[in-house]
């Protein structure tokens, strides 16, 4: 197990290479001039070209990327030129308000997938397979800025249940239920894809398992039908779901992005809206390598967690 651990850590090495080159051309891809941005109405070729040595923007784009990986390397994700101060702190800062939005969605989406794919196998062909079914093709289908938009304007315009933005009351608050009444909606609104998919993947994993002879075998003993589902059928679909876990883990993660715009929720994911609207190459590049090199440790440790279950898988 130890060595296929290690064998997977090496793996990852230049996945996470790779990753950084794609960050760094897809932001050099970006149209317009970052130095002018920058400088707005101060932007006269002098400090043009000042700023474009202080970025390495003189460079060639190969030289530019060596220069950025070295930092990168060295713990160094630069200076944000926008909020004047450095990258690393500012990113650091707002990804635990992302993984605090992530990990409430993701345990939404893990409880009640789990559960409804479970549900829906043990009862296949029934009514309530039937409207679990319905269900979840409605929250797969259903775009995830707009049932955002709906929930703030049902539950925080008409019925004033919620807040609509924000991470904390402006004013007072600043405790758990303040946080949980803010975090409630945006969750709720990235869990939805996720849950329908974890309900899918689970219940034809849950059927494939259903099928096989020990299941019968077990039934046939006399073991109560609950007995056989979640101790035995659902222990061994665990390791076909684990991968489907890790990586619906990053997908809210990723959705944070424009769920943190809707919501105005002060993550990672508005930060690297606003770094790109301003040109802020430096903090556009932090915030994604941060979010994509997470991504990719999620789908590591959702692999090991199945290798774990099932030890043949490690040969």
């Amino acid at each position: 197990m130890w060595s296929y651990i290690a064998k997977r850590l090496l793996f990852v090495i230049p996945v996470l290479f790779g990753m950084t080159a794609i960050v760094f051309l897809i932001m050099a891809m970006i149209p317009g001039d970052p130095a002018t941005a920058i400088l707005g109405a101060y932007a006269t070729p002098e400090n043009i070209a000042r700023i474009n040595r202080q970025l390495g923007l003189n460079h060639s784009l190969f030289e530019q990327y060596l220069i950025w990986l070295g930092h990168i390397l060295q713990g160094d994700l630069g200076r944000s030129y926008s909020l004047n101060r450095p990258v690393l702190d500012e990113v650091l800062e707002r990804f635990s308000a992302t993984l605090t939005l992530a990990g409430a969605s993701f345990l939404l989406c893990s409880l009640f997938g789990l559960l409804a794919g479970i549900v829906s196998a043990a009862r296949q062909f029934s009514w309530t397979d039937r409207v679990i079914t319905l269900l979840v093709l409605i929250g797969i289908s259903t775009p995830s800025f707009w049932l955002g938009l709906l929930l703030i304007l049902v539950f925080a315009v008409e019925l004033q249940w919620l807040p609509a933005s924000g991470m904390y009351a402006i004013y007072g608050g600043g405790d758990i239920q303040d946080l949980l009444s803010h975090l409630a909606l945006p969750a709720i609104t990235l869990a939805v894809i996720a849950t329908g998919v974890i309900a899918r993947l689970t219940r034809g994993a849950m059927l494939e398992v259903l099928r096989q002879d020990y299941i019968r075998t077990a039934r046939a003993k006399g073991l109560s039908e609950r007995r056989v589902i979640y101790r035995h059928a659902f222990k061994a679909a665990l390791v076909a779901i684990i991968p489907v876990l890790g990586i619906q883990a990053g997908f809210v993660l990723g959705g944070a992005v424009y769920i943190e715009t809707v919501f105005q929720w002060p993550g990672i994911g508005r930060m690297l809206v606003q770094a790109i609207a301003t040109r802020d190459i430096l903090l556009a590049q932090g915030g994604v390598l941060v979010v994509a090199t997470s991504y990719v440790l999620f789908n590591l440790a959702a692999d090991v967690a199945q290798h774990r279950l099932d030890p043949r898988l490690t040969s």
